[in-house]
């Protein structure tokens, strides 16, 4: 597989091994895998960056260069790396900042073994008894006729590019965002037609939450509900939006709650019956609104989301119950009409400026204002 970013690599390569990169290219998994892991560089700041799996092998080869067992010394005989430094030091690179411990655990075995069935080697060793960790030098070494070429040196160049690209790719977006914020009443159309680019089925999923709380949040503003606990004393109050969490954190949290109604939303980009069950399941089936990205039909949701709970429970009386729970679909096309109202209202600007404050927030990235 080539795509735009495999040009990077390979030149990379190049620079390092000479004529042998492109036969390198060709041979080594853990290559290959790069390769298959940055073809969302130069799709822009939308598509999914993939960072975790990324920076999990970049700190423990970054680690391995470190003691220079990529010059010296015996490898096998490395008592390993400390699992706190290592986890310390993913949070340290650009957009890592709230990564978790799950690639350095096994996400990164697990997805490598996907695309590499046949490969004998993991990349990540890991001792569970101490907490040290190695990256596997089997897939560092490469052996090409009667010569070995170490990968390590090349390996984090080929991230350190990535990140870049991805990091160029954000400042545009945010900036846009701004630019667009300060010309919106100007060039109503342009700013509107950027955030309907944002709610493809393709985009990343964070950026898809951020945009759909930023319109769900002014959609709600100024709607109004009476509330209190006498008739003569009720209050006008407006429904807020709050966003719970971070985006896609996989944290059993729910992504956004409704004063003062306590509706709760979750955003998804699946079908999985599984984690709807279990949304609901962790709110004791309290009513929820789901948001998905998805251009089906709202009718067309429901029917598949049943069938697959039929499939999952043979009783009726389980899967209406699980039905029930689900209080609202939203899905792209009703986003779309929110935003048309929202904008209507005049709040374009104001969902431009949620996007840039969410979106900065979510990457723990912040670019000069001036």
């Amino acid at each position: 597989m080539e795509h735009p970013f495999t040009i990077q690599i390979k030149e990379i390569l190049k620079t390092q091994f000479g004529r042998a990169g492109e036969r390198i290219f060709e041979s080594s998994p853990l290559i290959q895998y790069l390769n298959i892991k940055t073809r969302s560089a130069n799709r822009g700041s939308k598509s999914r960056g993939g960072f975790a799996n990324l920076y999990a092998l970049y700190v423990l080869i970054e680690d391995y260069l470190a003691h220079r067992y990529h010059r010296t010394g015996d490898y096998t005989r490395y008592e390993g790396a400390i699992f706190s430094d290592l986890f310390k030091r993913q949070r340290e690179l650009p957009f890592g900042n709230k990564l978790q411990n799950h690639a350095l655990n096994h996400r990164l075995n697990e997805e490598f073994k996907k695309y590499f069935p046949a490969c004998e080697y993991v990349p990540i060793l890991r001792n569970v008894e101490t907490n040290r960790y190695w990256i596997n030098e089997n897939l560092l070494k490469l052996e090409l006729g009667n010569r070995t070429y170490n990968l390590a040196t090349c390996v984090m160049q080929i991230i350190d590019a990535y990140v870049k690209t991805k990091q160029s790719a954000f400042e545009t977006f945010i900036k846009t965002c701004q630019d667009l914020q300060g010309i919106q009443t100007q060039d109503s159309e342009r700013g509107k037609a950027f955030i309907l680019g944002l709610l493809a089925p393709n985009v990343d999923a964070r950026i898809f939450e951020i945009v759909s709380y930023s319109i769900l949040k002014y959609y709600y503003h100024d709607q109004t509900v009476y509330i209190g606990f006498e008739i003569e004393k009720l209050v006008k109050e407006n429904l807020k939006l709050y966003k719970t969490g971070r985006t896609n954190a996989n944290d059993g949290g729910i992504d956004f709650v409704m004063r003062p109604l306590g509706r709760f939303f979750q955003v998804t980009e699946t079908l999985d019956i599984r984690k709807y069950l279990l949304d609901i399941d962790k709110i004791e089936k309290y009513p929820i609104t789901f948001v998905i990205k998805s251009t089906d039909s709202i009718d067309s949701l429901k029917t598949k989301l049943e069938e697959r709970a039929r499939r999952q429970f043979a009783i009726k009386l389980i899967v209406d119950r699980y039905m029930a729970s689900i209080e609202e679909i939203v899905n792209i096309p009703a986003l779309i009409e929110r935003f048309e109202s929202a904008i209507e209202q005049g709040y374009l600007g104001s969902i431009l400026g949620e996007i840039v404050k969410q979106s900065k927030i979510e990457y723990n990235y912040e670019i000069d204002e001036a």
